[in-house]
C-alpha cells in the first residue's frame, strides 16, 4: 500500500473510531478539564520522595499522551502539557472496566486528563498512580513516528504545531522567547519609558532604508504601506512631550530570506529626549546584560560553538577603526579616488552613484561583520549612510549613531537622533536623488515629519533591538526561522491539503 493511501486509511479508521464513541455516549471533543498541577510542579515537589513511597495527595492534570505501554490489566503511559512530561500508571481494578475499555482504545496524540497518586517506581521514575481518567481531544491524525520523529526542516517550519509537539527542544526557545520579551518589558517600564502603539499601515513609509510592501486602502481611496520601522511615528511623541517612549512592533520588508533575515520581523524600538548615542550604549548593554541574567543565561554563554562573553562593558570601536583593523586598509589614509579604487580591485558590488562612503559601507559589511564576535558596539558611521542621525559634533562627515553586534550579526542601531528640520530635509531630499540612481532603499521624504520638528524636537537618542536575533543568540538557534514561530515559506500545493481534509 503506497504511503498516501495507508494515511487515507489512517484517518477513515479515526473518523469511524470517533463516530463509534459517540454511539456509546463519550464525547471526543470535551468543553473543560479541571486540573490541580502542571507537570513541572509535580515534579518539583515530589522529586525526593522514596522508591515505592505512594504519596495519597490527589493531583489532576491534563495533556497529550506521547506513549503508551499496554500490559494486559495494567499499562504505562507518558503524558507531556506546556511544563514537562510524566509516567502514568493505569490499572483496571483501580480506574474501572469501562475506563480501562476507553484507555485501551485511546492512541498516542490523544489529550487526556488524569487524577490520581503520586509514587516512584522501582527505577526511580516519579509516576501517577491513575484513579480516573478523561478523553478531553481524539486525535485523527498520527504523530510522527517515534523513533525519527519531525527532522525535516521545512515541515518543521510549516507544520509548527507538530515540532512543538514532538520537539521539545522547539517549546523550550518559544518559552525564552515570551520570557525574554517579558523581561525587556520589565526593564523599560522600571526605567521609566511608556510603552505606545503606532500605525502598522502607513501612507508614507520610513524610518529605515528598505523596500516596503504594497496595499490599498479601499475607503480612502489611497495607497499604503506596511511599516519598515516605527521610527518617525515615535519620534512625534517626543515632539509631543511624551520623553521616554518605546514599541515592542512587527516591522516588514519586501526584501530577500535568508538564516538573519525574515521578511516579517519583530523589534524593540525606544527613544529617550535628553539623552545622546553614549548614554543609549550604557543603556543598551545594561538592559541585555539584565535579560540575560532574569534568563540565567549570563554572564558567558555560548552560540553556534562560539563562548560569547556578556560582562560589562562591552568593546567599542568607531566604523574607519573595524574597517583598518579587519580589512588591513588605511582607508582614513586614503583618498577618495584610491578608495574608490578598491570597487573593481576587490570586485565589490554597489548600488548607485559610486561614493568613498558607499565603498567604506560595503568594505565593513564584506571584512567586519563577521568577524564581531563578541558584543561589540561600532560607532561613528558615515552621514551619507544615517539619514536619521545627528552629525558628530567634530566631523560632519560621520554620524553619532552606533550598531551592536553580536555573534557576527547587527543585533541594535541607535542615534543621537536628527532634530534639525532643515538639516533633515536636505538629507531626504539627498535621499530622493539617490533614489534616482537607482537605489531603491532610499528613504522617502517625509513632510508631515518635517513639520513635527518644526514644532522642537528635544535632544533624543533611540534604540532599535531586533528580538528575533537577540532570541537566536539566548536558545543557540542558527537561524531565525527557528525562533519565529510561523516564519514565511513558499506557497505549499494547497489542492493536496484540500484533498487531504475531505478524504
Amino acid at each position: 500500500m503506497a504511503q498516501g493511501e495507508r494515511e487515507t486509511e489512517i484517518l477513515k479508521a479515526a473518523r469511524e473510531e470517533i463516530k463509534k464513541l459517540r454511539e456509546e455516549g463519550i464525547e471526543p471533543y470535551a468543553y473543560k478539564y479541571e486540573r490541580t498541577h502542571y507537570i513541572k510542579d509535580i515534579h518539583e515537589k515530589y522529586k525526593n520522595i522514596k522508591i515505592d513511597e505512594l504519596i495519597e495527595e490527589d493531583v489532576s492534570i491534563a495533556g497529550r499522551l506521547m506513549s503508551i505501554r499496554r500490559h494486559g490489566k495494567a499499562s504505562f503511559a507518558n503524558i507531556s502539557d506546556i511544563s514537562g512530561t510524566i509516567q502514568l500508571y493505569i490499572k483496571k481494578n483501580e480506574v474501572g472496566d469501562e475506563a480501562y475499555a476507553l484507555f485501551k482504545r485511546l492512541n498516542v496524540g490523544d489529550i487526556i486528563g488524569v487524577r490520581g497518586y503520586i509514587f516512584k517506581t522501582k527505577t526511580g521514575e516519579l509516576t501517577i498512580f491513575v484513579k480516573s481518567l478523561k478523553l478531553l481531544s481524539k486525535a485523527i491524525r498520527p504523530l510522527p513516528e517515534k523513533w525519527h520523529g519531525l527532522r525535516d526542516v521545512e515541515t518543521r517550519y510549516r507544520k509548527r504545531y507538530l515540532d512543538l509537539i514532538v520537539n521539545p527542544r522547539t517549546k523550550e526557545i518559544f518559552i525564552l522567547r515570551s520570557k525574554l520579551i517579558h523581561y525587556m518589558r520589565t526593564y523599560l517600564n522600571e526605567n521609566g519609558f511608556l510603552e505606545v502603539e503606532t500605525p502598522i499601515l502607513q501612507p508614507l513609509y520610513g524610518g529605515a532604508m528598505a523596500k516596503p510592501f504594497k496595499t490599498y486602502h479601499n475607503a480612502l481611496d489611497m495607497e499604503m504601506y506596511l511599516r519598515i520601522a516605527p521610527e518617525l511615528y515615535l519620534k512625534r511623541l517626543i515632539v509631543g512631550g511624551l520623553e521616554k517612549v518605546y514599541e515592542i512592533n512587527k516591522n516588514f520588508r519586501n526584501e530577500g530570506i535568508s538564516i538573519r533575515h525574515n521578511p516579517e520581523f519583530t523589534m524593540m524600538e525606544l527613544y529617550e529626549a535628553y539623552n545622546d548615542y553614549i548614554g543609549m550604549m550604557k543603556f543598551t548593554e545594561e538592559m541585555i546584560f539584565y535579560i540575560f541574567d532574569k534568563l540565567n543565561l549570563g554572564p558567558e554563554i555560548t552560540y553556534q560553538g562560539e563562548k560569547l562573553d556578556f560582562s560589562l562593558p562591552w568593546k567599542r570601536m568607531t566604523f574607519i577603526e573595524a574597517i583598518e583593523e579587519y580589512s588591513g586598509y588605511k582607508v582614513s589614509k586614503m583618498s577618495d579616488k584610491e578608495l574608490i579604487s578598491l570597487v573593481d580591485k576587490l570586485g565589490l558590488e554597489i548600488v548607485g552613484e559610486l561614493t568613498k562612503f558607499k565603498v567604506l559601507k560595503e568594505l565593513f559589511e564584506t571584512y567586519v561583520e563577521d568577524n564581531l564576535i563578541q558584543p561589540t558596539f561600532i560607532m561613528d558611521y558615515p552621514t551619507e549612510i544615517s539619514p536619521l542621525a545627528k552629525k558628530k559634533r567634530d566631523n560632519p562627515d560621520f554620524t553619532e549613531r552606533f550598531e551592536l553586534f553580536i555573534a557576527g550579526q547587527e543585533v541594535g542601531n541607535a542615534y543621537s537622533e536628527l532634530n534639525d528640520p532643515q538639516d533633515q530635509l536636505e538629507r531626504f531630499i539627498r535621499q530622493q536623488e539617490e533614489k534616482k540612481k537607482g537605489d531603491m532603499e532610499a528613504h522617502e521624504i517625509d513632510y508631515d515629519y518635517i513639520e513635527a520638528l518644526e514644532y522642537g524636537m528635544p535632544p533624543t537618542a533611540g534604540l532599535g533591538i531586533g528580538i528575533d536575533r537577540l532570541v537566536m543568540i539566548a536558545t543557540d538557534s542558527p537561524s531565525i526561522r527557528e525562533v519565529i514561530l510561523f516564519p514565511h515559506l513558499r506557497r505549499e500545493k494547497e489542492k493536496d491539503i484540500e484533498d487531504d481534509i475531505k478524504e
